[in-house]
């Protein structure tokens, strides 16, 4: 049984939840992926803010994956239809950077967020667009850009630099949102209830959020559920996971 754990999110806008989450996960033996943003909103630039890029540099050479996670994240000139908007339905306050772009755009922002990075002194192992939102065809094209491993709300996958998905693992992932109360209570519940839900799945997610941490009630449970998975479950990489022998062992 196996555990992937990320902490999506990665700015220096950030970084005082981001470092807590990782130590979080330091403190019961899990090396987290790091979901990196790196002109968060347009104004939050990794290079502008030495001492955390400094951080998230020693953090990759410790094991940790870097992950493309957006070029900005949210949806600066979006332009949403009605089927956006139905399937971003309580999922994200217009944060999915990728859920209307064009081919093009995409393209664009995949390649100026994996230059951003590279001369950062950060290497990408794959990518993952923000809220998990996103058209089908995206995973390929990052690919193809040399960003092979992605995710979704239900799977982890691995394309080929042609694009032709190569690996796909069904992983139920366990997420919070703290942004009200209700919501709150609601996170703490679920994470609970997935403890049976997903307690024979093979391979299991813990998505981090830095949100996580701004309401006491989330809080616990992020705490609580990191004890609780990495107790009974061997921690792995993204890249291990995916991999030939990491696709028979997780079933």
């Amino acid at each position: 049984m196996r555990l992937l754990t990320a902490i999506h999110d990665v700015t220096p806008a950030l970084q005082d939840e981001v470092r807590a989450l990782w130590a979080q996960c330091r403190a019961v033996d899990l090396t987290p992926a790091l979901f990196v943003v790196p002109v968060w909103h347009g104004y939050a630039r990794l290079e502008g803010d030495p001492q955390f890029l400094q951080w998230l540099r020693a953090c990759a050479d410790s094991g940790a994956e870097v992950f493309l996670h957006g070029y900005r994240h949210d949806e600066w000139e979006s332009r949403r239809t009605l089927a956006d908007h139905v399937r971003a339905i309580g999922r994200t306050d217009f944060e999915a950077e990728f859920i209307s772009l064009s081919r093009t755009e995409a393209r664009g922002r995949l390649a100026y967020g994996v230059d951003r990075l590279r001369s950062a002194g950060l290497t990408p192992t794959g990518f993952v667009p923000p809220a998990w939102l996103a058209p089908s065809w995206l995973a390929a094209l990052a690919a193809e850009l040399e960003l092979p491993i992605t995710e979704n709300d239900r799977h982890v996958a691995r394309h080929d630099g042609f694009g032709v998905e190569i690996c796909r693992l069904r992983a139920p992932a366990v997420r919070w949102s703290g942004r009200s109360a209700w919501r709150a209570h609601a996170s703490e519940g679920v994470a609970r209830w997935r403890r049976l839900l997903h307690d024979a799945s093979p391979l299991v997610r813990l998505a981090l959020h830095p949100g996580d941490l701004r309401h006491h009630v989330t809080q616990r449970s992020v705490a609580a559920e990191l004890m609780w998975w990495s107790a009974r479950r061997e921690g792995v990489s993204y890249s291990t996971a995916t991999a030939p022998a990491g696709l028979q062992r997780a079933g």
